[in-house]
C-alpha cells in the first residue's frame, strides 16, 4: 500500500488586543513561508479603531488572514483561545501564537511537514496520525532591534506523557500543534485560569492514555521576551499550582517543583551556550 505523506493543514490562532505595531513581524514570517497550506484568525478583543482598519486592510488583501470580534462572553487571551478552538475545522491543526511570536524560519512549515513524513513512514501504523505534535520554541531579546537569542522552551520526554508531566515537563503551547484527536478529548481551555490554561489543557490530556504524541526536534517559532504572563509572577504560581492539584492531587508538589528546576536548567543551558 502507498502512503501519502502527512501534510497538517494549519489554522493560527492569534488573539489580539491593540497590538497591530507587533503584528507585521509575524505576518512576515508567514507570507515567507516556502510552504503553503496555512492561514490565520486573528481574535480580536475590543481594539481601538486604528488596530481594526489594520487587520481589515490585511485581511481584505490577503485571503489567508481573516479576523473575527472576540465574545464579551468569553473573556480574556484564553476565551479568545476557545474561540479558536470552536472555529477550527475538523481537519484543522490548531496553533496558537500571540502578537509577539513569529516563525522561525521561511522553511519551518516545510521542515515540519518533511520531518511528520520521516516520523510516519519510520514506523506509525498507516493512517493512523498523532495528536499532538510538540516542537521548540526560542525567546528572543528584541529590545533595541538586537534579536538576541534566549532561552529555549521544549518538551522535555521522560518515557511516556503522564510520566513527563509528572516529572516537571510541559508542552510550550506556542510550539504544540492541536490536531483533531486532542480536541475529540478535549476542546477548550478550563474557565477559572487567566494565565496557565494552556498548562492545565495539556494535563488534564494526560488522562487519555490512548493519546498519541510526536516530539520533533524543530524550533518552529520564536516568542518576544517579556509579556503579560511574566507580569504576573504570584497569580501565575497560584495556577500553576491549581493545575497540578487537578491532576496529580496530593503528588502536586511534585511537578510543582520539578517544573522551576527544569526552568533553572534551560536558563543555564542558555547562558553557557556556545
Amino acid at each position: 500500500m502507498t502512503q501519502t505523506s502527512f501534510a497538517p493543514r494549519l489554522l493560527i490562532v492569534v488573539p489580539t488586543l491593540n497590538s497591530f505595531q507587533l503584528l507585521p513581524r509575524l505576518v512576515a514570517s508567514l507570507r515567507g513561508q516556502s510552504r503553503e497550506g496555512w492561514r490565520v484568525l486573528f481574535i480580536d478583543g475590543p481594539s481601538g479603531a486604528e488596530h481594526r482598519a489594520w487587520l481589515q486592510r490585511l485581511c481584505a488583501d490577503d485571503p489567508r488572514f481573516a479576523w473575527i470580534p472576540q465574545d464579551p462572553a468569553l473573556p480574556g487571551i484564553f476565551g479568545a483561545m476557545n474561540q479558536g478552538f470552536a472555529a477550527a475545522e475538523h481537519h484543522d491543526w490548531l496553533l496558537f501564537w500571540g502578537s509577539d511570536d513569529w516563525a522561525a524560519s521561511p522553511e519551518v512549515f516545510a521542515r515540519l511537514e518533511e520531518s511528520l513524513a520521516e516520523a510516519h513512514s519510520a514506523g506509525a501504523v498507516p493512517g493512523l496520525y498523532p495528536d499532538l505534535i510538540v516542537c521548540r520554541g526560542r525567546y528572543v531579546s528584541v529590545a533595541a532591534g538586537t534579536g538576541c537569542l534566549g532561552r529555549a522552551t521544549a518538551f522535555r520526554w521522560f518515557g511516556a506523557y503522564r510520566r513527563s508531566l509528572a516529572l516537571g515537563s510541559t508542552p510550550p503551547h506556542q510550539a504544540t500543534l492541536i490536531g483533531p484527536g486532542a480536541r475529540l478529548c478535549l476542546s477548550r481551555y478550563a474557565s477559572g485560569f487567566q494565565l496557565s490554561a494552556d498548562l492545565d489543557y495539556f494535563l488534564q490530556l494526560s488522562r487519555f492514555p490512548e493519546l498519541r504524541i510526536t516530539r520533533l526536534d524543530l524550533e518552529l517559532v520564536h516568542m518576544a521576551e517579556g509579556g503579560v504572563s511574566g507580569l504576573h509572577h504570584r497569580r501565575r504560581l497560584q495556577e500553576v499550582r491549581r493545575a497540578y492539584r487537578r491532576a496529580f492531587g496530593v503528588l502536586w508538589p511534585v511537578p510543582f517543583l520539578l517544573r522551576y528546576v527544569q526552568r533553572v536548567l534551560s536558563l543555564l543551558e542558555c547562558r553557557y551556550r556556545p
